[in-house]
This record gives structure tokens, C-alpha cells and sequence, in this order.
């Protein structure tokens, strides 16, 4: 899509992350947080080079990257904020997908949150922010 001379351009900032296998990454957002994948650009052997997916409109990228994903050395530094309207729906489907349960969904602080891992070593914090009565 090209901009008009003059138009307004709209800032934004996506994650981008670096998993061992990115086609087994689509199919597990997928399953996990029913993401949808808007751009794929393959490699020359027709493997998944780098994808874009969204989570109800919320846009990350992802690279298959064996040497930079966090399974090559551990935890990674990034933590994905996943904000829903049901975190405990979310989280047990993203639990069934495949996903380690780091902390069951509480409240706290103002939040219905739970954390998983998926299995990329990525963390998810899922959660909702709750109103004020």
C-alpha cells in the first residue's frame, strides 16, 4: 500500500522472533493464540524464512534462526504481552497447543495474567487488566 504526499504515517513497534523452526512456529501460534498469517517469505528450499503473523490484530514477526532463538542458549530476554478479552480461555488453548505452564492465571496487581513458555522458549504472559469497581 503506498502513502499520499502529505499523508499522516502511523508509528508502530512489533516483535520479531528468532525460533528453531519457524514453520512448526506458524502451526503453533496458530493452534496456540489463533494467529494468522499475513506475509511469508520463504528460502530457497522452500522453507519459512520470515513470517508475520497477527493475534487479533496485534502484528510479530518471526525467523527461523537456530543460532539467535532462545532454545540455543537458554531463556530469552524478551517477554510477549499477550492482552485478551478471556485470559483463562487463551492460556488453556495455547496449554493444549504445546505451551509450558509457567504460572496458572491469578489475579494481582490488577490483572487476570497466567505465563507459559512455548515451545521455542519464548514466554507469554496472558492476561487481561481488570476494571475498577
Amino acid at each position: 500500500m503506498t502513502r499520499a504526499v502529505g499523508e499522516a504515517f502511523a508509528t508502530s513497534i512489533a516483535p520479531w522472533l528468532a525460533v528453531h523452526d519457524a514453520r512448526m512456529a506458524v502451526d503453533f501460534y496458530g493452534a496456540a493464540f489463533d494467529a494468522v498469517e499475513l506475509y511469508r517469505l520463504d528460502d530457497d528450499s522452500g522453507d519459512i524464512a520470515v513470517a508475520q503473523l497477527s493475534i487479533g490484530g496485534a502484528v510479530f514477526w518471526l525467523q527461523g534462526d537456530t543460532g539467535a532463538s532462545p532454545e540455543a542458549g537458554g531463556a530469552g530476554s524478551v517477554r510477549m504481552i499477550l492482552s485478551v478479552e478471556d485470559p483463562v480461555v487463551v492460556f488453556n488453548q495455547a496449554v493444549a497447543a504445546g505451551a509450558a505452564v509457567v504460572s496458572a492465571v491469578s489475579e494481582e496487581h490488577g490483572w487476570r495474567t497466567g505465563r507459559v513458555t512455548d515451545p521455542f522458549g519464548h514466554d507469554w504472559e496472558i492476561g487481561r487488566q481488570l476494571t475498577s469497581s
